[in-house]
Formats: structure tokens, C-alpha cells, sequence
């Protein structure tokens, strides 16, 4: 049996000789655990492996607001911090060893862990070794040494592959890693934990706990000026406000200083459009300063506490100003919280004109020693009154740590004063714990907020007593777990609804003040929400988690599901009171309150627990979408301002790198996005998911690739044969073989309607196609990439791997039936001649009525418009075998028809240039932006046309004058049988007449979209020449739908032709045919009998609609659904009944028009309207 070890092989600042050490180490049990002495070989110096059987260590994310004096207390009981100069690692090395082998590190699903704790500040070297069974035969890792530069102080965490010894050594906050919950709980602090002693019964503050500066050393006389260490900036490249803020800095020794620096960065930029940059610049910088990873020094000045006060309370109040504005963004008030907890108090007694008095009366003190009352004079008091900075709580706590050491060495008057002046000092950095912060703000609460208060920290206390019990009952900690989260949503909501009413101008200083400490509160609340989650989560888990959740689903118990439910509403819910997405948090909510109190469905005629478990399904995945949104717009702000600001302030590469990682795993979106985790997977299971879903059936081999997304010249040039794409977003709009004609499989992580326009062009395009939501999967997939792989996708389920033959010679790409076999061989991109669609014909001078529309005059849709309109008066009396209606209606109409741009480009004597232009398209190359800019010269020149005056006049005489319309395109080159062209061209929706600039800007615009470079790269790939593409306009009566759809006469993923199958959005079809992210109601229909399959419910996050009061300018509004109020989520029958008449409406249109068809079209109350029918892709 062989042993793999970690080996400590040499560090820079010692020296010794190796000796061989014997550690224990805590172990999970598992049936082929043999107990064994687990020994790692360790030269010079001995290190110290933290024993997890009886602590839990801190998840260190970033810096935060506030921190429960009981939580450290805990903490420190249990020994989980860090003595000076220590820092605290968590290594995992990702390596599999073989059945039986014993490992003497921590086993977790994601790999082998140890825990060291090492001297900060020193270089160290090492290599991982397998020590065969006998101990004598060892395996050593391939390539030199790996290095490992420590940091002064912190705990970290690294992953590290096996056989990589060149990889790059990444350290990331602890807490980084997903596994982390299991050595703790987790703190609404989340950041590097520093170095107090753990004997010490002293409360250490967030500052300490974050503190990345210098060492504190205690003086006996002002040597404050020559302890600075020597900075460089960098300002080559910086211009605006990064330029404007380094040069403060460099201008700003101390503290006071560098805060207003913030100050007049924020002020000068309130009503520009830098004002986010300039709050995002900010917040890195503060951030940096209360770390000490940005230093502040004496710069000769005798500047009080009071100075920095004042400061701080026009920062404060310019931020609230800021976040009560209407024009006020998301990114602004997520940026301003993160700015919130870096400022010092202004309350009275910190803007008097001598503050922090207390120090002075402690250092004259005659009852205690003379040089520690020098070291307190010199290190603290001066420092203090002449220029204060985040560097004086660290000195005071150190301090404080010395003098409580050993209890009667000192005086316990003096000790009893020093801890008040610590106190008073926390309090002016906004340092105090959770408890110190709300006690503060007790007397301006009214009755109802102060009985909430009162309950959250009796809750809480309890809490943390029965954390500290090891004979605690899970239930009984889950109960009151539950309680105290359901106690902080009261109080929390009762601060935020003090502070919805805004500062008024006039408020006077006090008032001010106090605000900061109710947002403060407010803020610090949500951060305690981060822990309280995460212990949930670790509750959880232990009861079995995702499978104990699934067997209960399965068994129909699903009661047991109420507990994780709340609290993933509490997490929403905190969400929206933080202002992110509010309205999209209430909806979640309301959504999942309805699922948890609804139970299983007890009617409609399908099993109520995969109804249940589908509904549900729905909501969580809207819900880990906000969390990816979230965490997506961290992302858009923070990293490339973190990297200028880095660079140029010298601040250590590891923090610039992990900065962004770290604001979002510190964050309680981190928590609300892992518990979303669970929850998934366990829905997952009870319907029979896997986490794909498959637009189109196949079998692939190609080699895997990653993109951000379809766009032409996303695929390296290297690979010239077939492509699978691992594709991270898509609007629904893109087309793939425009992207590259050699891809043949495409993995979408993200869900996508079957029916959207890209899944449409995918399915023409014989491009096999997927979606992938489980994040175990994904991350299997991205361990193929660069590698020849084999992807295989049929109704039944998908199966990635590699490939063993790697020939680039003939693509083996077929489609599969249900069962697995080939349904038709691989085609190449559709080639068409000049015959393979009707030229355009001669245009009438006005306008062509929808009924008398033909391909030749109109183009393919409006022509099938034209005869939809003929069939509906027909329809009203054909009925399905079951007896349901097919009946539907079609919208009024008229066709702008060929020939109409041609004529306007005459008019404005512009048809010379766009000849020329377009001849030029032709042969313009897509590498180095000749096309782009081809494409934008056309368009722009076409969307200056107005159509001649005939026209308008000539559709008034079919519309009203006040009528809403839309305007759609009817090209030559789409809706053919093999060339649909869904999506590629404009639809401009909400227009009237009686607006000639609008309506006319709408036509140009849709003659426009003719020539976009989607749609050349399109005709490219068809091989249709340019000249002879053109467009008819088709304008109908713009409808207000309840609900959006589109059918599919022939099942698209099976090709069983006994079935319908429609997917279904609220509002405006765009919402549903663009892709927009999120998923349809999709069901499937029997042609020749009354069953409704329900496969997916909705979660589209907005409707898109026309309202009769707003103005026709061409746009929409976007309102925000609650799936909780929608009678085809809420109601089976209906539900069933719509499947029914959707079927008839659709089966009907096939055999009409000769073959399957792609039909969209919408509900208007009970009547149902189709706009569109084309053939569908086969």
C-alpha cells in the first residue's frame, strides 16, 4: 500500500538539518481507512498541522463591515487564529491514487489536503513524493522544485496538480476553494486572519483580522518619521481618474490625507459620466489602506482625529446622495457598500476639537511601568492625535493582547481603562462586533424595531452557545438557526425601510451620524446572513444533502425541503434589500413561497411530484442566475481598474489577482449561490435530469474548444479540423457556421430555448447541440478541452469523452433517433444557386395588401402571411379527432414589397455608391476589419433612406392613422426550405403612421438589417450572392399578447411526427425567439390524442409588452414576472387545454402547407393568432 506525502524540502531563512517529525492528523472515516503512524518529512524547522477534529477555521474571503463579538470569542476558544508571523495554508493536490493506497492527508471529493502553518515571509520549496508500502521505494514528482514565496501573515489556500512542478503557484484567501465549509463556518468578516495569540481572551477587531502592513513595534521615543519604507508608483500608461487618484496618493502620506483624496474624487465626478469609475477606484483604494497594503505615515502635520471625522462625513453623505438618486445604477449601490465600512465614525464626540482623550490619561498613568508607559506614549497616543490611521487599531490591539497576557501583571484599573480607550478606538474605526454596532443605534429605534432587535440578539446568542456545545442536537441547531435568520430578515428589513427615506439636506451632523451607523448595521446584518447560511449549508450536508433531498422528493415527502427553501428565500430576500435586482428577488421569492406552501399538485392529470419538481426547478435556476449575474458584473467592474490601480501603487501581484475572486466569495451571494447547488442537483434527480438538455441529436468527433461566444474569428487558426465549441454564453441571435463551417458540436453552458433562433440555424445546419447546467459536469467537459473528443447526444441522454481516433478526415457526424440510430449522414453547408429562391420582381409604387402577397412581389413570409390569412377564415370550423378547435386568427396587414429601397436609394441619388459598396462586401475579408467597416458604411447609408410619401399614404388607407404596428422583414433569402434565416433580419415593434419620422427610420432600418455582417457571413456560407438579396417589408397590426409561442409539427429532438411540441414565454415573442436567457414553457402535444407532457416551465426574468398609453417609438417595456401568478404555471387545466388547441392550430397549418412547419405566434385573451409559418429545418 503506498503513501502519498507532501515534502518540505528547503526554506530560505533557516537552516538545520532534517528531522523527521510525527504529526496526527484528523481524518474522515471511510470502510478502507486502515489506521496508521502518518509521518512528513520536514527539514530545519519543525511545522505545525492545525488539528480540524476541534476547530473550525474561518472561511477569509475579504475585508467586510462588522464582526460578532461572540463569534470571535468562539473563535478564539477554539484556537483558530494565527499567531504573529504566521501564515496558515491549506494545500489540495488534485491527483487520484490507486484503490487500497494510503494517503496521509485529508481526503475531499476534489482531492488530497494538508494544513500547514508556516513563518511569514520566507521563500520555501517542495515537491509532492508517493512512498511505496514498505516505506523503502519512493516516487518522486517529475522537474525542479516548485517555490513558494509566503506572505508576512494571513491564511491561504493552493491547489496543485501532480507531475505540474512548473505550474504557476496560485495563493487565493482561504475560502476559496468550494470544499471550505467542511474546516468551518465561515464569518461575516471573511478576511485573512492575523495574529493574536489564542490563550488571549481579548476581542480582536476586523482590521486586525484583515491587516496585511507592516509589523507593529512599540517605541520608546518618535521614531515614527524613519520607519517608512520606501514606495514606488508607477503612473506610465494611467490617464482620468486613475492618474488623478495615484497622483494623490503620492501627495498623500497620511491618512486624513488619502481620504480626501476619495473625497474629491467622488465630488468631482457626481454629475459626469465617470462617477461609477470614480466610486469603483475608490472603493479598491480605501480597501488597499485598511489592509495596509497602501501604508499611511507621518507627513510632519498635527492633524487630530477629528480631521478625518469630518472628511468622512462628506464622503458618507455624498455616497447617500448618490444611492437615493433615480438615475442611481446597481453597480453604483453595490460599489458604495463596499465603500461604506472603510470610513471612520463622525459621531460628536470624534468631531470635537480634542477626541480619543483617553490615551493621553493612560499614558501618564503612575501605575505602571516606565517603559511600557513610553512604548504607549510614543507607538499609540502621539501617533494617534497627530496623524491617526488604520495602523493605531493594530498597535492598540497588540497592546491590549500584551497587557491581558498574564492575568495581575498589571493593574487592573489601568487594564480596565486601556480596554475602554480600545473600545472608544473601535469605535471611531467602525470597528465594533455585529452586537457593539446594533446596541449602538438601540435608542432611535422605535417599539416595533427594538423588540426586533431585542429577538435577533437573543437568537443569536443562543446560537453561539450551542455552537460552542459538542453535545448539540442538529435539529435543535437547525431550529434555531432558522430562527435567527428569520429574526435578522425582520430587523434588517426595519433598519433598511429607516433608511429607504434618503438624508435630507438640511439633516443636522447627529442625524448624519447616526445614519452611518444604521447603514453600518445594515450592512453588517447581511454580512452575518454569510454565516448563518454557510452553517446551514454545513447542516445540510450533514443530513446527506442533495441525495438526502432527492430520496425525499422521490418518496413525495417533500417537507423536508421547507427548511432549505426559507432559507434560500432569506438569501434572495437579502439580496434585494442590498439593491440588487429587487423586483427580480421578489419574484424569486414569491415564487419559491408558493412551490414550498403549494406542496405536490394533486390534479391535471400529470405526476404531481415531477410538476412539483419542474416548477421548482425552474425557480432555482432563475435564481443561480442572478447569482452568475452578480457575480458577472463584479466582474465587468472590478478587475481591470484593480490591475491599473496594482500596477501603479505597487501592491503585491497575489492580492491584485485574487482581489475580485475574493469580494465574491466574501459576498452572500457566494453562500446563496452554493445553496443553490444542492438543491439543483437534488431536482435534477427527481425528474431524471442530468443537467443537459439537447436542441440537437447526433454524434460528433472533433477537438474541444472554449469561446466566450459564436462570433467569427473566436477559433484558433491552429485547428483546421472538426471543432466542438464549449460556448459560455450566447444571445440567441448567433449563427454557427458563420463562426466557422468545421465546427459540428456545440456545448452551451447556459439553457437556451429549443426553438430560439440559434437553435433553429443549429438544427439546419446539421450542427449537433447541447446545454449544460451542472457544474460537475462542466467541469469534466473543460478537462477535455484542447483534446480530440467524442460528443454523442440523443434524447436519451449525452455522453462526452475522448476520443481515441484523432483522424481529421471525414467528420462522423450523424443524427440519432430515440433509440439510438442513424436517422440521415453528415451534410456540408447548403450550397444555392441563383434559382434556389425567387429574384426579386417589379415594384408596384405603393403597397401590396397581405391577402394578394406572393414570394415573387413580397418574399416567402409575408407570401405565407398572405395565405394564413386565407386560412383562418377556414379555420374557425375544423376541429382535432378529440374535438378541439383549430381556429386562429391572423393579424391585419399590408407589404412594403421589393424594389421600394432600390426606388428611395434613386431618389437620394445614392444608388452609385451603394452599387460600389456592395460590390466591394463581396470579396471583403473578415481578418482585419475590412468587412466590419463595409458593413457599417451600408447600413448607415440605408438607414438614412425615408420611403417615398406613396407608401405612408397608401397604408393609411389599411390602417388607422393612430394604429400600433410592426414592422418586419420579408427578404428573398429567408423562410426557404433549408435556409430560414430565423432572426437574422430586424423587426422593429410599437410604430404608427402618424409619426412619419419613426415610422419611416423603421423601414430604413429593416432594409437595413439586410446588410449586417451576420447576414453577409450567412449568404456567404450559402453561397448566395449579395447583389441579389433584397428586401420586402411586411407591416401588420401589433398585438399585446398574454403569452408568446412556437411550434414544431415534427419533434426536433426525436422526429417523432405524433407530436407537437411548443415552447412558450410571456409577453412579446422576442423574449423567445432571440434567446434571451432562461427557459420557455415547452410541452409536448399528441396529434391524434388528448395527452399534454409538461417538459419545462418558464423563468424568463422579464415580459416584454406594448402598452396602448405609452408612445409608438419602437420600443417596449420590459416588466419583471412572477411565475406564481401565471395561470400556465399555476393551472393544469388550462395548461392542457392551451397544449390542445396549439396542437390542432399547429397539426392543421402541416398539412396545409405540405409538410412540418416552424409556427409562431401568440395568445391575445382566448384568442390565439399565428404571424408566421416557414418550413422547418430538417
Amino acid at each position: 500500500m503506498d503513501s502519498l506525502r507532501v515534502l518540505h524540502c528547503s526554506n530560505s531563512s533557516s537552516t538545520g538539518s532534517t528531522l523527521p517529525t510525527q504529526f496526527k492528523f484528523f481524518n474522515k472515516t471511510y470502510s478502507n481507512d486502515t489506521p496508521m503512524n502518518r509521518r512528513v518529512f520536514l527539514p530545519r524547522r519543525e511545522l505545525r498541522f492545525l488539528d480540524q477534529s476541534r476547530q473550525y477555521s474561518r472561511i477569509v474571503c475579504g475585508a467586510s463591515s462588522v464582526e460578532t463579538r461572540e463569534e470571535g470569542k468562539r473563535e478564539e476558544k477554539t484556537g483558530s487564529r494565527l499567531r504573529h508571523g504566521k501564515v496558515w495554508l491549506r494545500v489540495r493536490l488534485d491527483h487520484q491514487v490507486n484503490f487500497g493506497e494510503q494517503v496521509p492527508l485529508n481526503w475531499t471529493e476534489n482531492g488530497w489536503t494538508c494544513e500547514l502553518e508556516l513563518r511569514g515571509g520566507n521563500a520555501m520549496e517542495f515537491k509532492f513524493v508517493i512512498l511505496e508500502k514498505d516505506q523503502q521505494k519512493m516516487a518522486w514528482e517529475d522537474g525542479n522544485n516548485r517555490v513558494l514565496n509566503l506572505p508576512k501573515r494571513g491564511r491561504y489556500e493552493m491547489v496543485c496538480h501532480w507531475n505540474m512542478t512548473e505550474e504557476a503557484v496560485n495563493l487565493l484567501p482561504f475560502g476559496s476553494e468550494e470544499n471550505v465549509d467542511e474546516f468551518g463556518d465561515g464569518t461575516e468578516n471573511g478576511s485573512t486572519v492575523v495574529d493574536v495569540d489564542p490563550s488571549l481572551e481579548v476581542d480582536t477587531s476586523p482590521f486586525v483580522q484583515q491587516w496585511q502592513g507592516v509589523d507593529i513595534s512599540f517605541m520608546r521615543s518618535n521614531e515614527h518619521r524613519s520607519r517608512e519604507r520606501e514606495r514606488k508608483w508607477d503612473t506610465s500608461g494611467l490617464e482620468g481618474l486613475a492618474l488623478k487618484l495615484v497622483e494623490g496618493d503620492q501627495n498623500a502620506r497620511n491618512w486624513w490625507r488619502k481620504l480626501e483624496v476619495v473625497r474629491e474624487l467622488i465630488v468631482g465626478s457626481l454629475q459626469s459620466k465617470d462617477r461609477l469609475e470614480a466610486l469603483i477606484y475608490s472603493a479598491i483604494y480605501l480597501k488597499w489602506i485598511n489592509t495596509g497594503q497602501i501604508p499611511c505615515f507621518e507627513d510632519g502635520g498635527h492633524h487630530r482625529p477629528n480631521r478625518h471625522a469630518e472628511i468622512s462625513r462628506l464622503i458618507f453623505r455624498e455616497l447617500e446622495l448618490i444611492s437615493s438618486r433615480k438615475d442611481a445604477s446597481p453597480q453604483e449601490v453595490l460599489v458604495i457598500r463596499k465603500i461604506h465600512p472603510c470610513l471612520p465614525s463622525f459621531k460628536a464626540e470624534f468631531t470635537a476639537s480634542v477626541p480619543l482623550t483617553r490615551i493621553r490619561d493612560i499614558a501618564h498613568r503612575g501605575d505602571i511601568p516606565h517603559d511600557l508607559k513610553q512604548e504607549i506614549k510614543h507607538t499609540i497616543q502621539n501617533k494617534l492625535h497627530r496623524n491617526a490611521g488604520p495602523e493605531d487599531l493594530i498597535a492598540t490591539e497588540a497592546m491590549l493582547a500584551r497587557i491581558t497576557k498574564n492575568p495581575g501583571e498589571y493593574s487592573e484599573a489601568f487594564v480596565e481603562q486601556f480596554k475602554i480607550f480600545h473600545h472608544e478606538l473601535k469605535d471611531f474605526f467602525n470597528a465594533g462586533s455585529l452586537a457593539e454596532q446594533l446596541e449602538s443605534i438601540r435608542e432611535s429605534l422605535d417599539k416595533r424595531s427594538i423588540s426586533a432587535l431585542t429577538s435577533f440578539l437573543e437568537y443569536k446568542k443562543k446560537l453561539d452557545k450551542l455552537q460552542e456545545s459538542e453535545n448539540a442536537v442538529e435539529s435543535r441547531a437547525i431550529d434555531l438557526l432558522m430562527n435567527t435568520l428569520q429574526s435578522l430578515v425582520s430587523l434588517r428589513e426595519a433598519i433598511a425601510n429607516g433608511l429607504e427615506s434618503g438624508l435630507r439636506n438640511d439633516a443636522p451632523d447627529a442625524a448624519i451620524a447616526m445614519r452611518q451607523k444604521w447603514r453600518l448595521c445594515e450592512i453588517g446584518l447581511e454580512d452575518y446572513c454569510f454565516v448563518l447560511l454557510s452553517r446551514f449549508l454545513n447542516s445540510i450536508e450533514a443530513v446527506g444533502g442533495a441525495h438526502w433531498l432527492a430520496e425525499n422528493a422521490g418518496s413525495g415527502n417533500v417537507s423536508c425541503w421547507n427548511d432549505p427553501l426559507t432559507a434560500l428565500m432569506i438569501g434572495i430576500r437579502q439580496l434585494g434589500i442590498s439593491g440588487w435586482k429587487k423586483e427580480e428577488c421578489d419574484a424569486i421569492r414569491n415564487e419559491l413561497l408558493s412551490w414550498k406552501e403549494g406542496g405536490l399538485p394533486r390534479n391535471g392529470g400529470e405526476d404531481g411530484k415531477t410538476i412539483w419538481a419542474l416548477r421548482l426547478k425552474a425557480t432555482l435556476d432563475r435564481a443561480r442566475r442572478l447569482t452568475e449575474e452578480y457575480s458577472e458584473e463584479l466582474l465587468r467592474i472590478f478587475p481591470q481598474k484593480v490591475q491599473v490601480l496594482g500596477k501603479a501603487l505597487g501592491i503585491p501581484e497575489n492580492s491584485v489577482r485574487t482581489y475580485t475572486e475574493a469580494e465574491i466569495r466574501a459576498g452572500l451571494i457566494f453562500q446563496v449561490s452554493k445553496l443553490c447547488t444542492p438543491l439543483l442537483k437534488a431536482v435534477r434527480s427527481a425528474v431524471g435530469s442530468e443537467g443537459w438538455d439537447v436542441l440537437v441529436p447526433g454524434a460528433v468527433v472533433g477537438t474541444l474548444v472554449q469561446v466566450e461566444s459564436i462570433v467569427p474569428g473566436s477559433l484558433p487558426s491552429s485547428i483546421t479540423g472538426p471543432i466542438i465549441l464549449v460556448v459560455n454564453k450566447a444571445d440567441g441571435d448567433e449563427e454557427v457556421t458563420a463562426a466557422g463551417n468545421n465546427i459540428v458540436g456545440v456545448i452551451l453552458l447556459q439553457e437556451l430555448p429549443h426553438l430560439s433562433h440559434l437553435g433553429v440555424r443549429a438544427r439546419q445546419e446539421r450542427v449537433v447541440f447541447v446545454t449544460c447546467e451542472d457544474d460537475d459536469k462542466v467541469s469534466e467537459i473543460q478537462k477535455l478541452k484542447g483534446k480530440y473528443s467524442r460528443l454523442e447526444a440523443s434524447p436519451t441522454g449525452v455522453n462526452i469523452c475522448q476520443s481515441s481516433d484523432n483522424s481529421k478526415d471525414g467528420i462522423t457526424a450523424k443524427q440519432l433517433s430515440s433509440n439510438g440510430s442513424s436517422m440521415f449522414e453528415p451534410s456540408r453547408p447548403h450550397q444555392f444557386s441563383g434559382s434556389a429562391f425567387k429574384p426579386p420582381g417589379t415594384n408596384k409604387r405603393g403597397v401590396v395588401a397581405l391577402i394578394d402577397a406572393d414570394t415573387e412581389t413580397s418574399g416567402a413570409k409575408a407570401a405565407a402571411c398572405g395565405r394564413l390569412a386565407s386560412l383562418a377564415a377556414a379555420s374557425d370550423k375544423v376541429y382535432s379527432d378529440q374535438g378541439v378547435p383549430a381556429s386562429f386568427k391572423v393579424p391585419a396587414g399590408a407589404v412594403i414589397p421589393f424594389g421600394s429601397m432600390e426606388l428611395a436609394l434613386a431618389k437620394s441619388r445614392s444608388t452609385e455608391t451603394f452599387e460600389s459598396l456592395l460590390q466591394q462586401i463581396e470579396t471583403a475579408k473578415l481578418d482585419n476589419g475590412e468587412l466590419d467597416k463595409l458593413c457599417l458604411e451600408l447600413q448607415k447609408l440605408i438607414s438614412s433612406l425615408q420611403p417615398p410619401e406613396e407608401i405612408t399614404e397608401n397604408l393609411l388607407k389599411i390602417f388607422s392613422k393612430n394604429a400600433r404596428l410592426i414592422v418586419r422583414s420579408s427578404a428573398n433569402v429567408e423562410d426557404l426550405a433549408g435556409m430560414s434565416a430565423a432572426g437574422l433580419y430586424e423587426s422593429i415593434p410599437n410604430v404608427s403612421p402618424s409619426n412619419p419620422i419613426i415610422f419611416g427610420n423603421a423601414i430604413s432600418r429593416v432594409w437595413a438589417s439586410l446588410y449586417t455582417r451576420r447576414a453577409i457571413l450567412s449568404r456567404r456560407a450559402a453561397n448566395v450572392p449579395q447583389k441579389e438579396a433584397t428586401m420586402a417589408v411586411l407591416v401588420q397590426e401589433m398585438l399585446q399578447p398574454d403569452l408568446s409561442f412556437v411550434l414544431h409539427t415534427l419533434s426536433p429532438t426525436d422526429r417523432d411526427s405524433n407530436f407537437v411540441e411548443a415552447e412558450i414565454a410571456p409577453g412579446l415573442g422576442e423574449t423567445l425567439a432571440s434567446g434571451t436567457r432562461g427557459t420557455p414553457w415547452r410541452l409536448s402535444c399528441a396529434k391524434f390524442g388528448e395527452a399534454v407532457k409538461t417538459f419545462a416551465f418558464a423563468n424568463f426574468s422579464e415580459e416584454m409588452l406594448v402598452l396602448n398609453s405609452g408612445p409608438a417609438d419602437g420600443e417596449v417595456i420590459r416588466l419583471t414576472v412572477d411565475y406564481s401568478k401565471k395561470p400556465l404555471t399555476m393551472d393544469p387545466v388550462f395548461r392542457r387545454q392551451l397544449g390542445q388547441r396549439l396542437c390542432a392550430v399547429g397539426f392543421f397549418l402541416e398539412r396545409k402547407f405540405g409538410g412540418p412547419q416552424d409556427v409562431e405566434g401568440c395568445l391575445v385573451g382566448k384568442d390565439i393568432y399565428i404571424v408566421q409559418t416557414r418550413p422547418q429545418p430538417q
